[in-house]
């Protein structure tokens, strides 16, 4: 193959054993060498001796690793690049090269940063190297490390899908994979969430992928170089069924003048040319090899947007970027008296992606029959003194997933916007409530209103009743909230604490 690569471009093919004896590669006495092999997980021990090795002979060095892991290592040799004057660049590729190169552009004059989402979908047709293979298998269904909501959470590899539409019709559903990106980001850009997803076009490859990850979830499984080599052939037997267009998308949440705007820019590849995309960042460095600083480091921060879309100038790619306001689901809702509301409480619903809170809790149970037939259908908390109480509040493209965990009995709702202004609805399993949401003396109140079971309107008479607000003391977010059965049952639960945000720092905890 590289014989038949030279006599269509040029050059002399030049056979080396990345894990043997390199000294064949200086009879070639390159400027710059670029690692194309992968998987750059199973690298090993001694991950970075072609690095090294270009290094001690003074050669630039840039690699397409995918894997976050060795792209962050590759700074370890920082002060030896230095000293040699070379360049040694690791993640020259879609990311986190590119996708860097998109959110600069981005994010450029907004105030701050809140989520970072990052998609990578090719086309069946689209061809894939053995190595993106066994990357990607390597890791579907194990844990993965995101910084979201302004703290480390562990997630499972190929786990929360999420649909990207992109021009003429296009639609494709990306799942969550470790990437450079989600470790390099929080830091570099200050952003609160990143997340990086992939998938492929057909849904039968995308339900195959899953199957695996369930696999190793449930079974232990791990793919071996055999089965990557069978996914390869499966892969290319189904692609006549696909297109040839590849997908990318990077969006970005920020604030601009107290308004929260989403960013979006997604770039469409036709022709089978996606697996080209990788190559432009590399492309795009030795262009101007003479400007680029010595030194190794992860390829980020390197190349502006423009400098890499002339780098594709040549393949059939088109790109645009959108803007629009992306307000929280409280925000959208309560529109002019959000503003009303105390700091901590807007801080608390200001959710852009996900969010955690930590605090302390009353809580009462009712002792009637209906108190304890509720308790028991919503999984209502456990009467206690002090108990510890935490809630994960998740967005979703419906409104928002909401999970109390009060000393370890969890219960969970989901939230949408009502159509009426000024009101939410609450879906608990089969029932969900739409409550209004006054705002009075610095306190957000919930009453409910409507209600509906399996669909089916309930009658006023049959609706619970809450005496429930949220509001700020001595700083800090406080709950009240109080549930009452129908027909003068009584005391469902009433639960009365505080939140405090959970934080921690940025960077990848060792």
């Amino acid at each position: 193959r590289a014989e038949k690569f030279a006599q269509t471009h040029g050059g002399r093919p030049v056979v080396i054993d990345r894990n043997g004896d390199l000294a064949p590669l200086l009879s070639a006495q390159p400027d710059a060498l670029i690692d194309a092999v992968g998987p750059f997980q199973n690298y090993g021990g001694d991950a970075l001796r072609v690095a090294q090795f270009c290094i001690d002979n003074a050669i630039h060095y840039l690699d397409l690793s995918d894997d976050a892991a060795f792209t962050q290592r590759i700074s370890e040799l920082d002060d030896a690049a230095i000293r040699a004057g070379v360049f040694v660049l690791s993640g020259a590729s879609s990311a986190p090269a590119l996708s860097a190169s998109v959110v600069e552009a981005l994010a450029d004059g907004l105030d701050n940063i809140d989520t970072i989402d990052a998609a990578i979908i090719p086309g069946a047709r689209s061809a894939r190297g053995r190595s993106v293979i066994e990357a990607y298998l390597a890791q579907v269904g194990g844990p993965v490390r995101l910084y979201r909501g302004g703290v480390w959470r562990t997630q499972r590899a190929w786990s929360d899908r999420r649909i990207y539409q992109f021009p003429d019709g296009v639609k494709r559903a990306g799942r969550l994979i470790d990437a450079p990106d989600i470790h390099l980001f929080p830091q570099h850009f200050g952003a609160r969430s990143v997340t990086f997803r992939a998938g492929v076009e057909f849904w039968a490859l995308n339900a195959a992928v899953s199957f695996v990850a369930f696999a190793r979830r449930r079974l232990g499984f791990r793919p071996s170089r055999r089965f990557a080599a069978f996914a390869e052939k499966a892969g290319a037997a189904l692609a006549l069924l696909g297109s040839d267009v590849g997908a990318m998308a990077v969006t970005v949440t920020g604030t601009r003048n107290a308004r929260r705007v989403e960013r979006r820019w997604r770039l469409i590849a036709r022709n089978g040319d996606g697996p080209f995309i990788p190559g432009a960042a590399v492309r795009a460095v030795l262009r101007r090899s003479e400007t680029v600083a010595p030194g190794a480091r992860p390829c980020v921060g390197e190349l502006s947007l423009a400098e890499m879309l002339q780098a594709m100038s040549d393949l059939p790619v088109e790109a645009d970027t959108t803007e629009e306001d992306a307000p929280a689901l409280f925000e959208h809702v309560l529109g002019p008296s959000w503003g009303a509301l105390p700091s901590s409480v807007r801080r608390l619903h200001a959710v852009a992606d996900m969010a955690s809170h930590s605090g302390r809790a009353r809580v009462t149970r009712g002792a009637g029959l209906i108190a304890r037939l509720a308790a028991a259908v919503f999984r209502f908390p456990n009467a206690a003194e002090d108990a510890p109480v935490a809630i994960m509040i998740r967005r979703t493209p419906e409104g928002e997933r909401w999970e109390r965990n009060f000393n370890g009995r969890v219960f969970r709702s989901t939230l949408s916007p009502a159509p009426r202004a000024g009101h939410i609805r609450e879906r608990f399993g089969l029932m969900t409530y739409e409550m209004e949401l006054p705002v009075e003396d610095g306190a957000m109140r919930f009453p409910v209103r409507r209600g509906w079971f399996l669909g089916v309107p309930m009658p006023r008479w049959f609706l619970p009743k809450s005496e429930s607000r949220e509001y700020e003391a001595d700083g800090r977010f406080c709950f009240d909230v109080g549930l009452y059965a129908p027909f003068g049952g009584g005391l469902i639960v009433r639960y009365q604490g505080w939140f405090a945000p959970d934080a921690e720092p940025p960077e990848l905890p060792r």
